[in-house]
C-alpha cells in the first residue's frame, strides 16, 4: 500500500537536528512517506527520509526572500497531504500548499512573544509586525504543536486541533554514548551543548570557573554550540582571560560528535537565567544529560525543581550567583560516589519518564487524526 506523503519544513535548522530529523521524521517513516526541505540536507544522514537540500541564510529577510520561494517551487510537485512547518517565515507561504488541498502544521518550538527582545539578530519593527500577524494568522487556520505546556498562556487564539510533545530524549539515539560515570578527578572535565549567550548565564558560569580554577586549575570545559556573543566581548572580560585555557569551543556540532566529549565529564551544565520564557520552558539538554547518567547542574526555576530535586539528579542553582555553582561544582568533584548515584537516579528518570517513547505516539496519533478529519 502506498504511503501518504508528508512533508516537513525549516530555513533555520541544521540537517543533524535531533528533533526534527531523528526523532519525529523518523518516527513518522514507519507509516508515511516522509520529505524533509532543511538547509545543507544530505541522503547519508537518516534512512529512509527524503532530503530536500536548502541553502542557509542566517539573515530572516533571505530566507524570505531567497529560500522559502524556493521550497514552494521545489517541493509543490510532491502534493504532500500535511506540510509540517517549523519556521514562523514559511507560514505565507504554507497557505499555498493548503490551497492545494495539504493539511498544515506549525510547530512552536519557541514563545517569540517572550523571547523577540532577547534576540539582537533578525529583529526590527516590520519584521515582528509580520511575525505577529501570521503567527496568529497560523492560530485561526493550522493545526499546532507545542513543545511547552507553558506556550498555552499565549497562545489563547487557537481555534483547531493541537498538542504538547516535549523534546524529550530518543534513548536508542543516546546509549551509544552512555558510559559508567567514571570522572577524572585530577583534571575534572564538564560538559554543554546547547546555544552560548550571556542570557544562558555563560557570564556566570565565567566567574564560578575563576573561582573553581583557583583550586583545580587543569579543570576542563567542552562547550558546543552556537555562540550569540562575539569574540570581542569575551576577550574584553577579565573572567575569560583568566580561564580561557580551560574552555573549549567547538560551535555547533552533530550531537553524535559532541557526546563523547562526555564521557568521564564529572556533570552536565545547564543554565538559563529568568528571562524571556526560559522559566517556563524545559531545557532539552537537562534531560539528554540524565539519559547519559551525568548529575546535572541547572537553574531553580520550580520547573526544573521539580525534576532536578525530585529524583535527586543533581543541583538547582541561581543562574546569577557563581558562588552557587561553584559550591555544586567543587562537590560533584570531590563526591564522585554522590555524582554517580544522582546519574543513575537521573537516567532512571529518564527511562520512565522522560523519553521520547511516549511523545512519538503522541505525534502518530495526532497526524492521524489530522489526515482522518474533514476539516
Amino acid at each position: 500500500m502506498k504511503k501518504i506523503r508528508v512533508l516537513h519544513v525549516s530555513t533555520a535548522h541544521q540537517p543533524q537536528d535531533p528533533r526534527i530529523v531523528f526523532k519525529q521524521c523518523q518516527t513518522l517513516t514507519e507509516l508515511y512517506d516522509v520529505f524533509c526541505a532543511i538547509p545543507h540536507a544530505s541522503s547519508s544522514i537518516a534512512h529512509n527520509i527524503h532530503f530536500i537540500r536548502l541553502p542557509y541564510f542566517r539573515r530572516v529577510i533571505y530566507r524570505i526572500l531567497l529560500t522559502c520561494p524556493f521550497i514552494l517551487l521545489r517541493c509543490i510537485w510532491i502534493r504532500p497531504k500535511l506540510i509540517h512547518v517549523y519556521v514562523p517565515e514559511f507560514l505565507p507561504f504554507a497557505y499555498v500548499f493548503r490551497l492545494l488541498g495539504a493539511k498544515v502544521i506549525y510547530e512552536v518550538q519557541e514563545n517569540l512573544h517572550k523571547k523577540m527582545h532577547l534576540k539582537t539578530f533578525n529583529r526590527g519593527y516590520l519584521l515582528e509586525k509580520t511575525f505577529r500577524w501570521f503567527d496568529y494568522l497560523a492560530q485561526r487556520h493550522f493545526y499546532l504543536i507545542f513543545t511547552e505546556h507553558s506556550y498555552l498562556d499565549t497562545y489563547t487564539s487557537v481555534k483547531n486541533r493541537f498538542v504538547i510533545i516535549y523534546n524529550y530524549p530518543l534513548l536508542s539515539f543516546l546509549d551509544p554514548f552512555c558510559r559508567p560515570y567514571q570522572p577524572n578527578s585530577i583534571k575534572p572535565s564538564f560538559f554543554y551543548i546547547g546555544w552560548l549567550s550571556f542570557e544562558r548565564a555563560f557570564d556566570t558560569l565565567m566567574s564560578s570557573l575563576v573561582q573553581l580554577k583557583s583550586k583545580y586549575p587543569d579543570f576542563v570545559l567542552h562547550l558546543f554550540g552556537q555562540r550569540t556573543f562575539s569574540q570581542r566581548e569575551l576577550d574584553q572580560s577579565s573572567e575569560f582571560k583568566a580561564i580561557r585555557e580551560n574552555l573549549y569551543f567547538y560551535g555547533y556540532t552533530d550531537q553524535r560528535e559532541a557526546f563523547p566529549y562526555a564521557i568521564q565529564a564529572t556533570a552536565g551544565l545547564a543554565l538559563l537565567k529568568p528571562v524571556g520564557d526560559y522559566p517556563d520552558s524545559y531545557t532539552t539538554k537537562l534531560f539528554e544529560y540524565m539519559a547519559l547518567g551525568l548529575p546535572v547542574i541547572t537553574s531553580n526555576f520550580p520547573l526544573y525543581k521539580n525534576v532536578v530535586e525530585r529524583h535527586n539528579c543533581g543541583f538547582c542553582v541561581s543562574p546569577t550567583d557563581p558562588a552557587q555553582i561553584t559550591q555544586a561544582l567543587d562537590f560533584l568533584i570531590e563526591h564522585p560516589e554522590v555524582g554517580y548515584a544522582m546519574g543513575q537516579r537521573g537516567r532512571a528518570a529518564v527511562e520512565t519518564e522522560y523519553n521520547w517513547s511516549s511523545e512519538a505516539k503522541k505525534l502518530l496519533g495526532f497526524y492521524e487524526s489530522i489526515l482522518n478529519s474533514t476539516k
